[in-house]
């Protein structure tokens, strides 16, 4: 014996709503992993050519000031994905953490003055996120002030000012 039971229209109407809802969650999940696999490629280079132009623009300015002390800035590596710390030493010392956040797409920029009066360190955090990580190159923004760097350069004078002066801004 067969029986067939007929299917009230209102379980077919939910019935499509939620084949749509799977369909529509199902893009959405395909749409953030492809954005990530970009956020990723893009910002793992526009790191590497962050930390290229500020080592390169480190020792440009170092050059102008050969056997002073004061101003022997370094750039060296910190943290897995490419992050670095430039310091400036004492006088007015300095220094600044680029830890890179692919999953976020975004930077993590921590300075850190040291006074010389004895009073604890002043820090200063913001994030630079990429702003549109299809460019080619990537833009980034300043999360703060919405500030958009469209070159590592851009972003590396910006960063770089306050370490080589000793002065926030």
């Amino acid at each position: 014996m067969n029986t067939t039971v007929a299917v009230a229209d209102w379980i077919k109407r939910l019935a499509d709503d939620e084949r749509m809802r799977d369909t529509v969650r199902l893009q959405g999940e395909a749409t953030t992993s492809r954005q990530a696999d970009v956020n990723r490629r893009n910002g793992q280079r526009l790191i590497s050519e962050l930390r290229a132009a500020v080592t390169r623009d480190v020792a440009a300015f170092r050059d102008q000031f050969p056997n002073d002390g004061a101003r022997a800035v370094v750039v060296e590596p910190f943290g897995p994905d490419g992050g670095f710390v430039a310091r400036k030493p004492a006088g007015a010392a300095v220094s600044l953490t680029v830890t890179p956040n692919l999953l976020a797409a975004a930077l993590v920029c921590h300075f850190r003055f040291m006074l010389s009066d004895g009073l604890p360190p002043r820090e200063d955090r913001f994030d630079v996120t990429f702003a549109d990580s299809t460019a080619d190159p990537p833009l980034m923004r300043h999360h703060g002030t919405g500030r958009v760097f469209a070159t590592a350069d851009a972003l590396s004078e910006f960063l770089l000012v306050p370490v080589l002066t000793g002065r926030s801004r």
